[in-house]
């Protein structure tokens, strides 16, 4: 028996709905990085995008456990000397709810060029409303 390797062209792709509302951050974002990355396929291969579209309604009400609101830091750097930048998880969840979920997620993905590819696939959206609505994306349930 040969193993089957997918082509590009032979991949389908789907659209998945995730509400995060009062879903623990870290539970959350490995499932959507499997559905991106095509793990939850049976014609999964590592070296093509056989992943589906994610979107993220509620981005703001994602909850952490723990002290994880005043005591995670995430770090940037300008590339300037004295150029680093640090912001809570709390802070960022006020400012830019998206962006922390995006992290979480993009931790999870290979670190190449396929990632940055399937990064793109996802689409996070603070509230319940998003424009996506003519895909029929199908309710998962986290």
């Amino acid at each position: 028996m040969k193993t089957q390797v997918a082509k590009k062209e032979q991949v389908t792709r789907g659209w998945y709905l995730v509400n995060v509302e009062e879903k623990v951050l870290g539970r959350v974002a490995t499932q959507i990085a499997n559905i991106l990355r095509g793990k939850n396929k049976a014609v999964f291969t590592p070296s093509v995008d056989t992943g589906d579209f994610v979107i993220v309604v509620n981005a703001e009400k994602i909850a952490l456990t723990g002290n994880k609101m005043a005591d995670k830091v995430y770090y940037s750097h300008s590339g300037f000397p004295g150029g680093i930048k640090s912001i809570t998880a709390g802070k960022l969840i006020d400012k830019k709810p998206e962006d922390l979920i995006r992290k979480a997620v993009k931790g999870m993905l290979p670190k190449n060029k396929l990632a940055r590819h399937m990064l793109s696939k996802l689409k996070i959206y603070t509230g319940s409303e998003h424009p996506h609505k003519a895909q029929q994306p199908k309710v998962l349930d986290i």
